[in-house]
């Protein structure tokens, strides 16, 4: 990790419409400005899922503003943590960076009652993350 204390994260899914679109929105509404955020998509898709938007939106937090965008190696590069979601081997790997993937079922098409379940998970383990980067940070003061 870098030097200084806000450590940047990159969330990956295939269409960066839903799973971490609201990855991203979980990290910046609870961690604020001590993380950078980014997401983006292997294949993004042309706007973001409806289903996780409302999903997001009963918890409070409007991620309307988001587009999907591609996944880029300078993305990659630039993030300390790259989370993936689904999107295989298309991720690019440089050294020093912190991989993790996240096995987590596909929004694409489905319902918001199918979409809760997904974002519940995503905000465990965002939560988590979070608790990571805050004893990280600890640890190098």
């Amino acid at each position: 990790m870098p030097e200084f204390d806000r450590a940047s994260v990159l969330f990956v899914c295939v269409h960066n419409a839903g799973r971490s679109q609201m990855a991203a929105g979980f990290l910046g509404h609870l961690a604020g400005d001590r993380v950078e955020v980014r997401s983006a998509g292997s294949v993004p898709a042309e706007r973001l899922n409806p289903s996780a938007v409302e999903a997001m939106r009963e918890r409070g937090i409007d991620i309307t503003a988001q587009r999907p965008k591609l996944l880029t190696p300078d993305a990659v590069r630039a993030s300390d943590y790259v989370i993936t979601m689904g999107c295989g081997d298309t991720c690019p790997v440089f050294p020093g960076r912190t991989y993790l993937d996240w096995e987590l079922a596909d929004p694409a098409g489905q319902d918001v009652a199918a979409v809760r379940p997904i974002r519940d998970e995503i905000e465990r383990r965002v939560r988590s993350l979070i608790a990571e980067l805050d004893s990280a940070r600890g640890e190098r003061r």
